[in-house]
């Protein structure tokens, strides 16, 4: 049976949300409080170290990191040791191309994508399951917003909505980003799983000289090629967001609480 065996994480942002500490530690490496071993202790842990576990327990077990100039020794002399494949993203030009930079990673793999600056307490075995079964060329979580022109969002058949492990199960046939007249508030969340045909729908996709290549846009071209795009409701999953002073005082909060 087919598996997902590779994940890219993208940690090439400034994080400029959270100066000055991102000036010098990139933002993945802030800790959350979190109970460790048998004793159940509190520690530290540092959130790309939770993405990696939690990936890792649905069958991970390559990991391409997208580094950037100004903070990526330090993520680089952190993971070392547990041999990622390390690629460059010199310049922010978007999430969208920071994924581009895995491309030979991937090869002809299904892979996780994920955003660096938070982390879900659980859901992943159910988009993986989802991805797998339903023969999808991608599967992402979606989550609904008060203020949807801020994000990319989904647009959808009410019609073909279905139950799938308790959540919501979309067949998506539109992707807006940041849209003027939202046709629906169910936004984006950072993490995803694609077949390699995300790389030739990104780079097919024309972006002005001072726009950044979004992730959405390659979606969007994947949608409007006739690829399957399906989205799952984030239900009982919370999304422990480090990006900026209030989310992570919120996400600290819930972690040492309930981790």
């Amino acid at each position: 049976m087919e598996r997902i065996e590779k994940a890219v994480i993208t940690s090439a942002g400034k994080g400029t949300r959270m100066k000055y500490i991102t000036s010098v530690l990139p933002k993945c490496l802030l800790p959350l409080l979190v109970k460790d071993g048998i004793d159940g202790k509190k520690v530290a842990k540092p959130v790309i170290d939770l993405i990696m576990k939690s990936v890792e327990e649905v069958g991970v077990s390559k990991f391409c990191v997208v580094v950037g100039k100004m903070q990526g020794r330090i993520l680089m002399e952190y993971l070392f040791d547990r041999g990622p494949t390390f690629v460059f993203q010199n310049e922010a030009k978007g999430f969208g191309d920071a994924v581009l930079k895995a491309e030979d990673f991937a090869d002809q793999s299904p892979f996780f994508v994920h955003a660096d600056d938070g982390v879900l307490t659980s859901g992943y075995d159910v988009l993986s399951r989802a991805f797998l079964e339903k023969n999808a060329d991608a599967a992402l979580f979606v989550r609904q917003v008060k203020n949807p022109y801020r994000y990319g969002i989904i647009q959808f058949e009410e019609s073909e909505v279905e139950d799938f492990m308790g959540h919501k199960l979309y067949h998506v046939n539109g992707v807006e980003e940041k849209p003027k007249e939202p046709k629906s508030n169910l936004a984006i969340a950072a993490v995803y799983i694609f077949r390699p045909s995300i790389f030739s729908a990104l780079k097919e996709v024309k972006v002005n000289q001072d726009q950044e290549l979004e992730l959405t846009f390659g979606i969007k071209n994947m949608v409007e090629k006739g690829k399957k795009v399906i989205a799952l409701s984030l239900d009982k999953e919370k999304w422990l967001n480090v990006g900026d002073p209030d989310s992570y005082f919120d996400s600290f909060t819930y972690a040492y609480k309930e981790l």
